[in-house]
C-alpha cells in the first residue's frame, strides 16, 4: 500500500478543462506542481484500489470534482492506468483553508479489506 499526501487546493474538472477538453493554465500549473513534488514510485500491480481523502475549505465543493484531474496526474506520475482500478472510495472533509489538500492510498485490490483497516486507523475513522 502506498500513501500519497499533498497540501494543495484541489482543482475541479471545471477548472481543469476549457471548451473541448483543452487544459487550462491552472491545470497545467497544478499538474507541474504535483508531478515534481509528489514522491517517486512505480506501482507494479495488476488491479488497483484507490482511496481519496479530499480536504475542502468550501462546504459547497462537490466530492467528485477533483477525481479525474488528480487521477490523470497520478496515472502519469506512477505509471498505472485507471481502467485497472477495481475499487475506489472517496471521503470528503471540510477543513480550514490552510489545510486544503488530499491524501490518496493506492494498493493491490486483493489487499483492499486488509489495507482499509490500516487506512481507517491512520485517518481516525471508525
Amino acid at each position: 500500500m502506498y500513501k500519497i499526501e499533498k497540501n494543495i487546493k484541489l482543482l475541479s474538472v471545471n477548472e481543469a478543462w476549457q471548451g473541448k477538453r483543452y487544459k487550462t493554465k491552472k491545470y497545467e500549473t497544478y499538474e507541474k506542481i504535483l508531478r515534481y513534488t509528489l514522491p517517486n514510485n512505480k506501482f507494479n500491480i495488476d488491479s488497483y484500489y484507490i482511496v481519496f481523502f479530499f480536504n475542502f475549505s468550501n462546504k459547497l465543493s462537490d466530492w467528485d470534482n477533483p477525481i479525474k484531474p488528480l487521477q490523470d496526474i497520478l496515472q502519469k506520475k506512477y505509471g498505472f492506468n485507471d481502467r485497472d482500478v477495481e475499487i475506489a472510495m472517496v471521503y470528503k472533509n471540510i477543513v480550514e483553508k490552510k489545510d486544503e489538500g488530499f491524501i490518496v492510498y493506492i494498493g493491490d485490490s486483493k489487499n483492499f479489506y486488509r489495507d482499509l483497516k490500516t487506512i481507517k486507523k491512520q485517518q481516525k475513522i471508525k
